[in-house]
């Protein structure tokens, strides 16, 4: 039961990722343009906080080995992107108004302003989901020489979930809701997966990784 709900909860952050990437690119473009920088930003910012979320979830799931303790770095998170339409805009302007008017943007910052908008807007929530595949690898996990097929388990589903949210941001989202929205949307999504962690202690109570005895 535990592995069903490891799995699933990672699905979702999975998915939640995926649609921050394709709709925060969407996003971006309003202020950065349409250029290829944005696309190359946005995934950049994203793998790197994919890549140090998770080392970290690892590093946190060894110290703490509790799914509640997730639930306040998943509130923070969904708050962040609950409030994306309302907060970021005087960041981003702030970023696009630097530039004096009537010159044309150097090339160098025509790259690296998508880079600073993306981080600023996206990079927190993206690091704390994911943290979520280590971290549900650690409390799956019962005993050692199942490592192996958990971590495959919850990676595939992380992957899946990012799958989903590729071709439902792209076919589904994006044509029939808007982007505020869609932000308040994924940021609920992150509110309720904070909710579940406390739930998730019931079952990840006691679940610790043992080496096996024969």
């Amino acid at each position: 039961m535990l592995k069903v709900a490891a799995a699933l909860f990672v699905f979702l952050g999975g998915f939640a990722v995926m649609v921050l990437e394709i709709i925060g690119a969407r996003y971006l473009a309003k202020d950065f343009g349409g250029s290829f920088y944005i696309w190359i930003s946005q995934i950049g910012v994203i793998l790197v906080a994919l890549a140090l979320g998770y080392a970290l979830g690892g590093a946190l799931a060894d110290r703490f080995g509790r799914a509640s303790f997730l639930a306040f770095p998943l509130g923070v998170a969904g708050l962040a992107t609950w409030f994306i339409p309302w907060f970021t805009p005087p960041l981003i302007e702030a970023i696009v108004m630097r530039h004096p008017l009537g010159q044309g943007i150097p090339p160098l910052w025509q790259k690296l302003d998508p880079v600073l908008g993306s981080t600023l807007v996206f990079f927190l929530p993206c690091l704390v989901l994911a943290t979520l595949p280590p971290y549900m690898i650690r409390l799956a996990s019962r005993r050692l020489e199942h490592v192996g097929a958990v971590s495959g388990l919850i990676y595939a589903a992380s992957t899946v979930g990012s799958i989903a949210g590729v071709f439902v941001s792209g076919y589904v989202l994006i044509d029939f809701v808007d982007v505020p929205d869609i932000f308040r949307a994924t940021g609920a999504l992150t509110l309720l997966l904070a909710g579940v962690s406390l739930a998730l202690d019931r079952w990840s109570t006691g679940v610790g990784v043992t080496v096996s005895r024969k």
